[in-house]
């Protein structure tokens, strides 16, 4: 148990977390950050980042959170790899417990983040893994697909925005949806039907990603017929949601319906002296880059509140 207030305790260490921690820190806040298990977020399962400045030869996933790890800790933030498991915003000091210990903070930073929703089958998270070529995000990736064949699988608003997405890299884009028809916006329907590159395998789902080291191609099912059917495709974009990861904060502030962080004022939440920064509550960009300038915010937030106790 912690008995004496941090004055900032940050929960998540993708970049919003790491860029809070390094802002903090460079304030003299001293902030303690409680890493998870998954730390680094969702970019520890991109191989290669060709679009974050300052890296004009790209650079790994995993090599740009190790810098921004090691910048957080050489400006004095205090790192712990472990899960919080109970928060208490009812009164400050703030509560926050790691199973049965117990820390108390002046100012919270939730920089969970969103986890992408997977279709669950193993090829897919053993090539996942592998740099593979399974991805969750056409920003980040889709340039790797330079007259390539890809495909796509979702059929709401974010499915097609991915797809018209890659028709600017993919020779083809192929979208596979469970119905007969797509539940993305009329006007995004249109879009995806008048783009002479997207064409659709309807009342489908992958029932296997083929490939051994690299995608090679789907095998779908139809779900009317029970047929199946091998695709050859360069590479697979899964587009069918994101979860945020804010269950342990349910009924300690505001949750829009899907379950992210409503924002107020800047970074704030509705809990004063709480702030969230990064994809635990954007649900538009999801880029490292608007997570780090989201982080960046929610610290200078908190230091400006902590300055308002003080005085």
């Amino acid at each position: 148990m912690s008995t004496s207030p941090r004055n900032v305790i940050i929960i998540g260490s993708g970049p919003a977390g790491l860029t809070a921690a390094i802002y903090a820190a460079r304030a003299n806040l001293r902030p303690l950050v409680f890493e998870g298990w998954g730390a680094g977020g969702q970019l520890m399962l991109t191989t290669e980042i060709e679009n974050y400045p300052g890296f004009p030869d790209g650079i790994a996933g995993p090599e740009l959170m190790a810098r921004f790890r090691a910048q957080a800790e050489r400006m004095g933030a205090e790192l712990e790899t472990v899960d919080v498991t109970r928060v208490d915003f009812s009164e400050r000091p703030f509560k926050v417990w790691v199973e049965d210990d117990l820390y108390l903070a002046n100012t919270v930073i939730i920089a969970t983040g969103a986890s992408a929703l997977w279709l669950g089958l193993a090829n897919e998270k053993r090539l996942r893994d592998l740099g593979g070529g399974v991805s969750a995000c056409a920003v980040c990736d889709g340039a790797f697909y330079k007259d390539q064949k890809v495909a796509v699988v979702g059929g709401g608003d974010t499915a097609i925005e991915e797809a018209l997405y890659l028709t600017r890299h993919c020779s083809e884009v192929l979208v596979i949806h469970r119905r007969d028809q797509l539940r993305a916006s009329k006007v995004m329907q249109k879009r995806a039907f008048d783009n002479p590159k997207i064409r659709f395998a309807w009342d489908s789902v992958v029932s296997d990603v083929l490939g051994d080291k690299q995608v090679e191609g789907v095998r779908l099912r139809n779900v009317k017929t029970g047929e199946e059917t091998d695709i050859s495709v360069d590479g697979l974009f899964v587009a069918i949601g994101h979860r945020p990861n804010t269950e342990v904060f349910k009924g300690q502030i505001e949750l829009d319906d899907a379950g992210y962080i409503v924002l107020h004022e800047g970074s704030a939440t509705s809990v004063a002296g709480v702030f969230a920064a990064g994809d635990v509550h954007d649900i538009r960009y999801r880029q490292a880059i608007t997570a780090a300038g989201c982080g960046c915010r929610a610290a200078l937030d908190a230091e400006k509140y902590l300055e308002g106790l003080s005085g």
